[in-house]
């Protein structure tokens, strides 16, 4: 563990001792895939899905609990941050799966289809997280305002930029907003690649001046594709395996997608790490999305990513937005207890 004085700063002024750990190192995050072994570990136990029935998940050793927080159940608003040089065209892809959330005329299998298992959680009241997710208000940061290398504290002293700046802040929602930063892929960030692909945690008030739930996530293409934007490209510690054709044209981007997804999932059912999530300690919290990790559709576990769908073009998804298709990565449900998704082949 790293230690520095403006950490200890932090951990004396400001902050909870359990925080401490999650400043200099959170966890709450989507992990490179795919893992170079037929496990997944959760919390130091090693929970081998290849002898589950249901091969999606294990309901026999996981343990999703709620820890009585708050969730969100009102109308969620997405604030993207676009940091460093973006196209219009991987910008329009972003906002379409985001929009596509809510959205009920996509064919199916659908994005909206996907986010009805996130519904399917509640808080105290019973009451179930929002389905209406839409695009916000954005803010562009296309010159670089905090660097071309950014650390997990210096994210939050970009999104404190971006709604304290004198022209168009974004406006403070600390309650249905949820604040996503993007980076292009020319900037690199703390643990990127090596460890995450993204993550999620809730800004300090010391930093930006109130608690905000957001996630960051990058742009792979250039840094790590075969461990950010698998299935699109492959490692290269896996010889003569091909990667499937990205079903927008953009590798980067459809890797991107499906860690936003990840992302927003968690955010809604965890926002202030105090919600849903499984094992015993709140400072490694193994979350609705991180128990489905890698898992695509039906019969994936461990190293494969389940039964996907191809298109006519060759390109491989597994749900339906408005117009465009994407992979995205299944979740934990509640219900079942076991991982689905919108394609599944058994429900």
């Amino acid at each position: 563990m790293k230690e520095s004085g403006v950490h200890l700063l932090l951990f004396t002024l400001f902050i909870l001792p359990l925080l401490f750990l999650l400043i200099t190192k959170p966890v709450i995050s989507s992990t490179p895939w795919p893992h170079n072994h037929n496990k997944q570990v959760t919390n130091g136990k090693d929970l081998d899905f290849g002898s589950s029935k249901k091969y999606e998940g294990s309901s026999e050793f996981i343990h999703l609990k709620y820890h009585m927080g708050p969730v969100l159940t009102s109308n969620i608003t997405v604030h993207p941050i676009w940091y460093g040089t973006w196209k219009n065209s991987q910008k329009k892809i972003i906002r379409e799966f985001l929009n596509s959330i809510s959205t009920s005329d996509s064919k199916h299998p659908s994005v909206s289809g996907w986010w009805k298992t996130v519904q399917l959680y509640t808080d105290q009241t019973g009451a179930n997280i929002s389905r209406a997710v839409h695009v916000g208000e954005e803010k562009n940061d296309r010159f670089y305002s905090h660097g071309r290398s950014l650390t997990r504290l210096s994210i939050q002293s970009v999104i404190k930029s971006a709604v304290s700046v004198r022209t168009k802040p974004l406006p403070i929602n600390p309650k249905s907003g949820l604040y996503l930063l993007l980076t292009a892929d020319d900037v690199h960030v703390e643990d990127f690649c090596g460890q995450v692909c993204g993550f999620h945690y809730f800004t300090f008030p010391s930093i930006v001046g109130y608690t905000l739930p957001y996630a960051w996530v990058g742009n792979s293409e250039k840094l790590c594709p075969g461990t950010c934007a698998y299935p699109f490209a492959v490692p290269d510690y896996i010889p003569n395996l091909k990667p499937l054709k990205s079903p927008n044209g953009d590798i980067g981007i459809d890797g991107m997608i499906s860690v936003i997804g990840h992302e927003i999932a968690e955010l809604a059912t965890n926002p202030l790490v105090n919600a849903w999530y499984a094992g015993p300690d709140p400072s490694f919290p193994t979350e609705i999305a991180d128990l489905c990790e890698g898992i695509y559709g039906t019969g994936g576990g461990g190293s494969y990513t389940g039964q996907m769908l191809k298109g006519h073009d060759g390109a491989t998804f597994n749900m339906n937005g408005i117009r465009r298709r994407f992979l995205v990565q299944w979740i934990w449900n509640p219900i079942l207890n076991y991982c689905s998704g919108p394609n599944a082949l058994d429900q």
